[in-house]
């Protein structure tokens, strides 16, 4: 493996430094799940804390990096802002997040619930105003998911915890940012070297898997697709480069495999992930990926109240009309 910015050690410590509420999460095989799925399935559930989302490890471990009253600027699709609104407010800073207009409003109302300073801006253009914001201001730090190393290392508690339930063959994981994918693969390919990692994206979204194939960064004008979780267009060089090293492949799965896996997640589990929270469930359903034992993650599930019902309602009924262009990605 090639010379890596994301640190074993890092990793390693990061368990006993991040807030209480996002590690040592519930994982275990349900045996109606695995019925659904026709596989072994070890599922890690991360909607379980204050955010519902895994983001909260990876921006709680970066958040202690920042002298208190330092101003955190990002955009987001609503989670990770989520994350960077949490974080502030545990060690003493502040923080700003620019979206998307239209975003859903069950993330916005989250997002001001935590102390966030909410910017909503034209579509494709919330990066751009996050970036110019906080180069105006000598009190604000820029934070990008996926591109710093302390996010990625954080997500890669999850990984640990995963191997702490014994063999595994294959990993599956969504990918947006990368950040998850990235820093759970670090772990594991150094300490389980035979497990196969693979990511997951939107069939209407593919701009990681594109990139990821291609080695080096190919954006798309557009994502069309419910996963706004996942809907990235311009992924962040330094990740696809991790992604490189790391990931041993990549899939996508249609927006229907997302709806039937949200309803498998209710159904087995108890739990309503938004769609990009059950990727790795509908790329199970759908692919057929090596090995005995896999295992994913369910995580986010900020899910908007008309497509909870959607999703609720009778296989069949689903209308499909909650595309991330229509509720703000």
């Amino acid at each position: 493996m090639q010379e890596m910015d994301l640190d074993l050690a890092r990793i390693a410590q990061a368990s006993a430094l991040i807030d209480p509420v996002f590690v040592r999460t519930p994982q275990f095989v349900d045996e109606q799940l695995c019925a659904a799925l026709g596989r072994r399935v070890l599922v890690k559930i991360e909607t379980l804390n204050p955010i519902r989302s895994f983001k909260g490890r990876g921006m709680d471990l970066l958040a202690r990096e920042f002298a208190p009253g330092t101003r955190l600027v990002c955009s987001s699709m609503g989670n990770f802002g989520q994350a960077v609104g949490y974080a502030a407010a545990r060690h003493g800073l502040s923080a700003e997040v620019f979206v998307p207009a239209g975003l859903s409003p069950v993330k916005l109302t989250r997002m001001t619930s935590l102390g966030v300073r909410v910017h909503e801006v034209g579509d494709g253009h919330a990066a751009d105003a996050a970036r110019d914001h906080a180069a105006a201001d000598d009190d604000s730090v820029l934070v990008v998911d996926g591109l710093h190393p302390r996010i990625a290392e954080g997500a890669g508690t999850l990984g640990v915890e995963l191997l702490t339930a014994g063999t595994i063959d294959t990993v599956v994981l969504p990918v947006g940012d990368g950040a998850l994918i990235t820093g759970v693969a670090r772990w594991i390919k150094e300490h389980s070297p035979h497990t196969r990692v693979v990511g997951v994206c939107a069939t209407g979204a593919a701009s990681m898997v594109d990139s990821w194939r291609a080695g080096r960064v190919v954006p798309s004008e557009a994502a069309d697709t419910i996963a706004e979780g996942v809907a990235v267009r311009s992924p962040i060089p330094e990740s696809v480069d991790r992604m490189r090293s790391l990931v041993d492949d990549m899939v996508v799965v249609d927006d229907a495999d997302l709806l039937a896996a949200m309803r498998t997640a209710v159904e087995t589990l108890g739990v309503l992930p938004e769609p990009a929270g059950a990727a790795g469930l509908a790329a199970i359903a759908t692919h057929d990926l090596p090995g005995d034992v896999l295992a994913t993650a369910v995580t986010g599930a900020n899910t908007p109240a008309a497509l909870a019902a959607d999703v609720l309602a009778a296989p069949g009924r689903s209308t499909g009309r909650h595309r991330a262009g229509e509720q703000g990605r």
